[in-house]
């Protein structure tokens, strides 16, 4: 099974459903982003802190599997040099839709979250990584790769989903009943039941990963960042979970300059 291309063909269909991370920013926010007023989310509803960024202006900036219209283009117009890096080409598509709809400059590159190989080292002073590692099969790589394009000094900031949530039932979870059912780490291809692993495919329902805790920061750790804050998020209420326990994590890491 090619989850690479299986969860490409599956964003690309998302694009065309309206998902709503595929829905570009409209211009009201380019243009306050322009006017100094911009924020942007790593997670579902907690935007990232202002003290988290270097200044934008002139910043190389990678917005790593972040296609979709949304990261990037606010940078963009607060006046970093951004490039959006994702596989999903509709999804790089949109991003180009903004950047033309408000004459930006953004640089679009079709590609894997766990192979920059098309980058020099250490070419960005920050690099922004939503919620988009859940669909990586491996995130370690994906750690090493983003260490390895950062300039030292540089800030990776993640998003990504606590594997608590892929313990329980998604069947019993949409009945709202939290029932303990699988393991971590935790893989859609391997665990969902056969129905249901088959509708995701005909569906275009991206393939998604729990990845342990451990993996998701020691992984930044062992490929050579340092963690110097982070924040929870949650649903925003459309989970049964969010009434027990936050289940996103963003991360804000530095490179060693050493």
């Amino acid at each position: 099974m090619n989850i690479r291309e299986i969860n490409r063909d599956a964003w690309n269909r998302n694009v065309e459903a309206g998902n709503r991370w595929t829905q570009p920013v409209s211009p009201e926010t380019i243009a306050k982003a322009r006017q100094g007023q911009w924020e942007i989310i790593l997670t579902p509803v907690r935007s990232v802190p202002k003290s988290w960024f270097p200044p934008l202006a002139g910043a190389k900036v990678l917005c790593l599997a972040s296609g979709g219209g949304q990261q990037g283009p606010v940078l963009a117009a607060a006046g970093a040099d951004v490039t959006v890096y994702d596989m999903s080409e509709k999804q790089l598509g949109q991003d180009r839709v903004v950047a033309e709809r408000e004459q930006l400059t953004i640089r679009t590159v079709q590609g894997d979250m766990a192979d920059l190989s098309c980058f020099a080292d250490e070419t960005f002073d920050l690099i922004v990584h939503p919620v988009s590692n859940v669909f990586a099969q491996s995130i370690l790589p994906v750690w090493r790769e983003a260490a390895r394009v950062l300039k030292r000094g540089g800030v990776l900031m993640a998003g990504f989903v606590n594997p608590l949530v892929y313990i329980f039932s998604i069947e019993a979870e949409e009945r709202g009943v939290l029932e303990v059912k699988h393991s971590i780490p935790y893989a859609d291809h391997e665990q969902l039941p056969k129905e249901r692993l088959e509708a995701h495919l005909r569906d275009g329902v991206p393939l998604e990963f729990g990845h342990s805790l451990e993996d998701q920061l020691k992984g930044q750790l062992d490929a050579g960042l340092v963690l110097t804050d982070l924040f929870e998020d949650n649903y925003g209420g459309e989970s049964p979970l969010d009434k027990h326990i936050n289940t996103f994590i963003a991360t804000k890491a530095v490179k060693l300059k050493v």
